[in-house]
């Protein structure tokens, strides 16, 4: 009976704080996880996962309040389809190489070696289309042996993260932030200045959401307030 009550939100007094549905992509979670805590009015409940999935998801009638996504495209698409909220952009970041910690990759051209296994975003998620724009803007076709490499294509950065923690993959392209992160366990090797994408983040009220009102002060303080600071401190970079 008390699992029934829990599962179905049953009971509770009347000063309980309302519940904020927050999805956001998962090189967001460990900043979010901790500004959600002290998020005032609201008790913050967050889903993380690939932008696309969660985009995906609300197309498919789940009604998070707010969707954060690792680029801007989703979130146009989205408001385009008068699915989400005008909207905002509020941090930047930077791709890099990730390596276990030791390793001998030192640059982008470690990566044609024969035998290098790599593991990348798959083409539909954020963190694999700019993957992809990278190895695109590499001289020489170099992109494209790269991509032979490639021996796992993961839904988010989390993938790519446990992929090189586990060993599995000797190199991946994620965010700098995962990097910082993951602490000792991974090193982030940079690249060339002229390969950069320029990498936006964007959130936005989706439409139905239960607690409108809320979910825009969370899409405001992704800019300017307690997320806007947990953001920085990870390593992401201020609202364009």
């Amino acid at each position: 009976m008390v699992v029934l009550c829990a599962l179905a939100g049953c009971g509770g007094g009347d000063d309980e704080e309302p519940r904020l549905v927050v999805s956001a992509g998962s090189s967001m979670s460990e900043a979010l996880t901790e500004c959600g805590r002290d998020f005032a009015g609201a008790t913050v409940r967050l889903s993380f996962g690939g932008s696309d999935e969660l985009a995906a998801q609300i197309r498919q009638g789940v009604k998070p309040d707010v969707l954060a996504s690792a680029n801007t495209s989703i979130p146009d698409e989205l408001h385009e389809e008068g699915l989400l909220s005008k909207p905002v952009e509020f941090a930047t970041n930077r791709l890099v190489i990730a390596v276990p910690a030791g390793s001998d990759v030192r640059e982008t051209a470690d990566l044609r070696r024969e035998g290098a296994a790599l593991a990348i975003g798959s083409e539909s998620v954020p963190i694999g289309s700019y993957t992809r724009e990278v190895l695109h803007r590499l001289p020489g076709g170099e992109g494209e042996v790269i991509l032979g490499n490639v021996r796992s294509e993961e839904p988010d950065v989390r993938g790519i993260v446990g992929k090189l923690i586990q060993g599995a993959a000797d190199a991946g392209f994620v965010y700098v932030t995962d990097v910082t992160a993951a602490g000792d366990a991974l090193e982030a090797i940079q690249l060339p200045s002229v390969t950069q994408p320029d990498v936006t983040y964007a959130a936005g009220v989706v439409r139905g959401a239960k607690q409108p009102e809320l979910a825009r002060e969370f899409v405001a303080n992704l800019r300017e307030g307690g997320c806007a600071d947990a953001l920085s401190e990870a390593g992401f970079g201020g609202a364009p």
